[in-house]
């Protein structure tokens, strides 16, 4: 794939289905994140029981990170580039799954990896047919005219 047609893509119903989804749900877990005390105590939790280097420098980027990239799906831009970085988050998700064995530090999901296995998979489809219907990418794969952009008639 070549860079300039990073944000190529078609109008899928399908992509634009799971972007918005996945959107929806990295918005949502690097709120929770920052928001709810328990939540991001089992987080910092999660990342000292897998030894992540540099805890408490991921315990409060990762979730600003995931609510951007949430944002970047929602609405479509760059979303091969936004589903790039979720890829590799879940990679890391998954190890923490694997490694850290205290239940309690799993609060809203199962301990096996099967919410990072399922996003990993998503991700894929998003890789290849980018951001679908009604993503910023398809306007401007499509060479319809850019909120701001300059029109010359």
């Amino acid at each position: 794939m070549r860079w300039k047609s990073i944000r190529s893509t078609r109008d899928d119903r399908v992509a634009a289905s799971i972007r918005i989804g996945l959107g929806i749900l990295f918005v949502m877990t690097g709120i929770m994140k920052v928001v709810v005390p328990s939540l991001g105590e089992a987080f910092a939790g999660q990342l000292a029981g897998a030894n992540i280097p540099l805890q408490e420098l991921n315990r409060w980027a990762v979730p600003f990170i995931e609510m951007a990239v949430g944002g970047a799906l929602l609405v479509g831009f760059y979303t091969r580039l936004a589903t790039f970085v979720v890829f590799n988050i879940m990679i890391v998700g998954t190890y923490v799954h694997l490694v850290v064995d205290d239940p309690s530090l799993f609060p809203l999901q199962p301990e096996q990896p099967i919410i990072p296995a399922v996003v990993m998979i998503l991700s894929v489809y998003l890789l290849l047919r980018g951001g679908g219907a009604g993503s910023a990418d398809l306007r401007a794969s499509d060479g319809t005219p850019q909120i701001g952009a300059s029109t010359r008639l």
